[in-house]
């Protein structure tokens, strides 16, 4: 086995919306330049996921030159919008967190994204990642914050571990369903090179020049189980992780980083296991 490197870096510039894959990408506070810092919320100001609306995996979102957005989906035109004046916040709730966030300026956006969803939603924006969200202060450090993430700035998985995953359930009840991609797991980071699940024992990493913090394991919902090409939902990969992976409780695959350190991260860079 080689030595561990970065095999790919993954954006998504709207929450629960395709992403796109950089060669390289910056390293904030909060996680990577441009991530998640957009979502759709519902009438009651509820972030809407592809938990709810599967068809999210269908619609693309590019990230243009300012943190503005150019938005694409099946049967639609695409749409330009432009990052908000930041001139008054609406509450929005992502799981058991309370935020502020700015509401897209142009009504086209929601229309756009209402339109396709065929439910009432509207597009705001994080604009100050660094004030609006902590991290959840059973794993966080002192002044830790997310844009909106799940819960943490980043989310790392391993090469290697998909293909052990892919092995047990070629092994099992649901073969017709695999091997599984890694889009699936909408991961930011994937490093190739390791054994599989070696990163169940990681607590501090460097790729490249940029150091994380290995928060904790990352527990697996519904999406997992959505064919991000056709948003088919499936058994798999949950059916197999609940019979081989569940750790205190939580299905798990993947591990949730804090950045120590800030910097451009490549596709290519070195992954070095500081503790």
């Amino acid at each position: 086995m080689g030595y561990a490197q970065l095999q790919s870096i993954h954006v998504h510039p709207v929450k629960a919306f395709r992403g796109t894959a950089p060669r390289e990408a910056v390293v904030e506070p909060w996680g990577l330049a441009g991530d998640r810092r957009w979502a759709l919320i519902d009438d009651g100001g509820k972030v809407v996921t592809q938990r709810q609306q599967p068809r999210l995996a269908l619609a693309a979102a590019e990230l243009l030159p300012g943190g503005g957005l150019r938005l694409s989906a099946p049967g639609m035109d695409p749409l330009t919008v432009p990052v908000p004046r930041a001139v008054g916040t609406v509450p929005v709730e992502i799981f058991r967190d309370k935020v502020e966030a700015v509401l897209a300026e142009d009504a086209a956006a929601h229309a756009w994204c209402g339109a396709y969803l065929g439910v009432d939603v509207r597009l705001v924006h994080m604009d100050d990642p660094a004030t609006r969200r902590p991290v959840d202060p059973e794993y966080a450090l002192p002044g830790e914050t997310v844009g909106f993430a799940d819960g943490y700035p980043l989310l790392l998985t391993t090469a290697a571990s998909l293909d052990a995953l892919n092995d047990l359930i070629a092994a099992g009840d649901h073969a017709d369903e695999g091997p599984l991609p890694m889009n699936r797991f909408r991961p930011n980071v994937v490093v190739g090179g390791t054994a599989a699940w070696a990163e169940d024992d990681w607590s501090r990493i460097a790729i490249g020049e940029v150091t994380f913090r290995v928060a904790k394991k990352c527990g697996r919902c519904v999406v997992t189980t959505t064919d991000q090409g056709t948003a088919e939902r499936g058994r798999e990969p949950l059916h197999t992780l609940g019979r081989h992976r569940r750790l205190d409780a939580k299905l798990v695959f993947g591990q949730n980083l804090v950045p120590l350190s800030t910097g451009t991260i490549r596709v290519g860079d070195p992954v070095r296991i500081l503790g």
